[in-house]
């Protein structure tokens, strides 16, 4: 088994899970379920592939390079200590752990995509063959077990083949890879409950593998899952009456504001800035955060596209009345 995390630096939540699943090695050797892994299996991790982007908190290496894009060329040293341990070891699992956009919904559903599978393509119009339909089996046993914690919370990647990605080469060069991609989850913003999913998705996979179990997965619980889609804000304010000028007769509409973490200059601290992305019938958008506004009135210095505030500053002046 081998398992690769942050190769994007600002990607950690994967990270976290494996060293939890080491500790839980360590702390539990005993656990039948630790024994019949480690009677079976031979586990390999590197847990920060990346640890220059990681520390900047950045997606690509010290060099500006996107690891992610350099299978072929193998211009990083990171890329080549990967190829490396996959060549030297010959893995017959992989799993290729990511975060993605928190914004993602399933399909064009209101529900957040808390974790979204890929078994990567062969090539643009290969078809399966034993390595990657034994990665679909695996990514099968994943969506059984999490759909008792997350049910309808579950999206499938884009498998359109890149041919510059590790995933898709991976698979390509006879490891059966698993693309796991942590997404977002209501009031989670630092995703200690997406730790918790990547733990126990990953654990029960390897257990999975080590009895032979994955192999009786219902390959339609991961094929049927929706795609990733893009239905998701991290802020809604609804029914809100609008009057952009004086004169403008007024509307009823939905507000919606994403949010970023920026440094503020003056204190150093990370604070939430929220920048309006969209006004007008939001009906099919879900979000993290959610207020009627009970058709609140609201002029156009409180309301402007791309206006920005911190977050306390949009509950303030919307929320007022």
């Amino acid at each position: 088994m081998f398992l690769w995390s942050q190769m994007h630096g600002d990607e950690p939540t994967a990270t976290m899970a494996l060293l939890d699943i080491i500790s839980f090695f360590v702390m539990h050797a005993d656990h039948p379920l630790v024994d019949r892994i480690r009677q079976d299996l031979t586990v390999l991790m590197v847990p920060m592939l990346n640890p220059d982007g990681a520390e900047r908190f950045q997606r690509r290496t010290a060099q500006l390079i996107d690891l992610n894009r350099d299978a072929l060329k193998l211009e990083t040293e990171e890329a080549r200590i990967l190829k490396s341990i996959q060549e030297k070891y010959r893995p017959d699992f992989g799993f290729n752990l990511h975060d993605q956009d928190p914004r993602y919904t399933v399909g064009q559903t209101k529900n957040a995509a808390a974790l979204s599978l890929l078994a990567p393509a062969l090539g643009e119009s290969q078809p399966d063959n034993h390595v990657r339909r034994r990665a679909k089996f695996v990514a099968a046993s994943i969506v059984e077990a999490m759909n008792q914690f997350i049910p309808g919370h579950l999206a499938r990647y884009d498998d359109i083949f890149e041919p510059r990605a590790f995933g898709d080469n991976i698979q390509r060069w006879g490891t059966s890879t698993v693309l796991i991609e942590s997404g977002g989850w209501m009031g989670d913003r630092e995703k200690m409950f997406l730790r918790k999913l990547n733990f126990v998705a990953i654990l029960t996979s390897l257990f999975s593998i080590a009895t032979g179990e994955y192999e009786k997965a219902d390959l339609n619980s991961y094929e049927q899952l929706p795609l990733n889609g893009k239905n998701f804000y991290d802020i809604i304010f609804r029914n809100v009456l609008f009057q952009p000028t004086s004169n403008a007769q007024p509307v009823h509409l939905d507000v919606a504001v994403n949010l970023t973490e920026e440094r503020d200059s003056t204190t150093g601290q990370l604070v939430l800035i929220g920048k309006i992305e969209d006004l007008g019938d939001l009906s099919t958008f879900g979000a993290f955060e959610e207020y009627d506004c009970g058709g609140v009135l609201l002029d156009g210095s409180v309301i402007e596209m791309e206006k920005t505030m911190q977050r306390e500053e949009f509950l303030k002046a919307i929320l007022k009345k």
